[in-house]
């Protein structure tokens, strides 16, 4: 299969890239390069260009003869979108909007979507299945429900198969440590207590002991980015010209942050320094999910369960990375 992976150079999506191109699958990343970096891409062909270029994107998959699209591109910062909500629509919403014209000029009539979990938002649940209700509390969330319902539309009016990966807390880097997370700036926990350890900085902030949950703090649900990865394959792999399906890709096991916090200490075999400071609005006490769909429909089977595993392959990228990609 030819697939074209918007956002081929962000953490997930570069994941992703070398997963499919590993096992067999022509692969083409498309990215601005505003987030992403060249490096991760790994070699594989790359086309830098803006999400919102219809004409680009178009050329782009026709010379490419692509078959599929794995959809990343997306700004995904949930602070960030409230403070700039014209900016997360006009990137998630407007983007998309062009890559589906893209492709329907091009007669592509395969799309795999990365959603998102937050799509769920403060519902409480011990383990969201993929019809817990959908109540997206930051503009970044209601921006991907609404891509979620215009590829059902699309789909519906044009005739496309679509399926739609709601995932969890992406973790982890590759086993061999080349490849890893690298955002800036960085918001994801584990990526900010390994920078900690590495003494980068001083120690990592405690946002809220007082949630109801075991320990008091926040829970969520890890996956390590080569089992999302090896989701996103089985999905695009399952996906036909009438396909519409929706999955959640989470381990359903879930860690609350104190957790995170002595596993990391664990794997580093150095001291962590917290400070427990206010809660931030519109954090869910727990996000967990049922991947039990994923996995009999599928038969998805994830490699890492064990959080110290997917902490010690993200500590191994940081450690030989700790400037990142440097790109």
């Amino acid at each position: 299969m030819r697939i074209l992976i918007t956002g081929g150079a962000g953490y997930v999506g570069s994941a992703c890239l070398r997963h499919v191109a590993e096992l067999g699958h022509e692969v083409m990343a498309y990215d601005d390069l505003s987030m992403g970096h060249r490096a991760a891409v790994d070699g594989h062909p790359l086309t830098v260009g803006d999400i919102a270029d219809t004409a680009l994107l178009s050329r782009t998959l026709k010379d490419f003869r692509a078959d599929a699209v794995m959809h990343f591109a997306a700004s995904t910062y949930v602070g960030e979108s409230a403070e700039k909500p014209e900016l997360y629509y006009r990137n998630n919403v407007g983007g998309t909007l062009s890559l589906l014209n893209a492709m329907r000029a091009a007669d592509v009539g395969r799309l795999l979507f990365s959603s998102t979990c937050a799509t769920y938002g403060m519902a409480e649940s011990e383990a969201m299945t993929e019809a817990t209700p959908l109540a997206p509390f930051s503009p970044y969330a209601r921006t991907k429900l609404a891509v979620e319902w215009m590829i059902r539309d699309f789909a519906q009016a044009y005739g496309m198969g679509f399926t739609l990966l709601r995932y969890f807390n992406a973790a982890g880097g590759d086993a061999d440590g080349r490849h890893g997370e690298d955002h800036h700036p960085e918001s994801h926990l584990i990526p900010l207590v390994l920078q900690v350890a590495l003494g980068q900085r001083s120690h990592i902030a405690v946002f809220g002991t007082d949630y109801p949950t075991p320990d008091g703090t926040c829970i969520r649900d890890y996956v390590h980015t080569r089992d999302l990865a090896s989701a996103h394959l089985l999905a695009i792999e399952a996906t036909g010209e009438t396909t519409a399906e929706v999955f959640n890709i989470g381990t359903g096991y879930g860690q609350s942050v104190m957790q995170i916090l002595e596993a990391c200490e664990r794997v580093t075999g150095r001291e962590i320094p917290r400070e427990i400071v206010a809660r931030r609005a519109g954090d869910p006490p727990r996000l967990v999910a049922d991947p039990v769909k994923l996995k009999t429909q599928l038969g998805w089977t994830p490699l890492y369960e064990d959080i110290e595993e997917t902490i010690a392959t993200a500590w191994a990228w940081h450690r030989a990375h700790p400037d990142g990609y440097q790109d």
